[in-house]
């Protein structure tokens, strides 16, 4: 049973990996090259027919955003992104990003390589949806002018922690708009919990716990 339990394991490895190249070399490779050429075509044509170029830059940027998300689907399904290490390098690399963009100081504490421990591919994903809204969240609506995070593991349990010295909120007059029932839904998927606490200018936290392992 072990052993069958194994080769099973193995195989479903396997047909990840295969997947994750594939959407990589094929369709994430096109994808970009409909964004730039549609980019090139717009500005030849931005003064022969604006109309035209509008829509070639709306193409560009639909092309641009399906890149991004297919980028995000590539990393979810390649096994070799199964760690800690790799996840908080994902979230440092999208929250600076975005922290930039809004002239947001941000600071991230992340498990070291010397740290590092194998996640369950589920819990990967989802901690990552709910970082990423977060820090939606935090760059469009807090206000702020520095955020920090924090992911570690202990005794078993990931730990993400959000915070913002923004303007906060009262979360019963939030706008549903900002996701924080999807946030919750994806931490009790995950047999975890996540908190969040707010008050009118005193920023606010975002923490999220869930088991490193589900099958544990």
């Amino acid at each position: 049973m072990y052993r069958n339990r194994l080769r099973r394991v193995i195989e479903l490895e396997r047909v990840r990996t295969r997947i994750a190249s594939d959407l990589h070399d094929d369709i994430g490779s096109n994808l970009s090259l409909i964004a730039g050429l549609s980019e090139v075509l717009g500005q030849s044509a931005r003064h022969d027919n604006p109309q035209i170029a509008e829509r070639l830059s709306v193409m560009a940027d639909v092309s641009r955003r399906s890149v991004e998300a297919m980028s995000d689907i590539v990393w979810a399904v390649n096994p070799q992104r199964d760690n800690v290490v790799d996840l908080g390098y994902r979230m440092r690399r999208f929250a600076s990003d975005r922290f930039a963009a809004r002239n947001i100081e941000f600071h991230f504490d992340a498990p070291k390589a010397n740290q590092n421990v194998k996640l369950d591919a589920e819990v990967r994903r989802e901690a990552f949806l709910v970082f990423k809204e977060s820090v939606n969240n935090i760059a469009r609506h807090s206000g702020c002018k520095t955020a920090a995070a924090m992911l570690k593991i202990e005794r078993g349990m990931m730990i993400l922690k959000l915070s913002d010295d923004g303007h906060g909120f009262v979360e019963a007059s939030v706008d549903r708009g900002q996701g924080l029932d999807s946030m919750r839904r994806r931490a009790e998927k995950l047999g975890g919990q996540l908190d969040v606490t707010s008050q009118p200018n005193a920023g606010t936290t975002v923490i999220l716990k869930a088991p490193v392992d589900r099958r544990g």
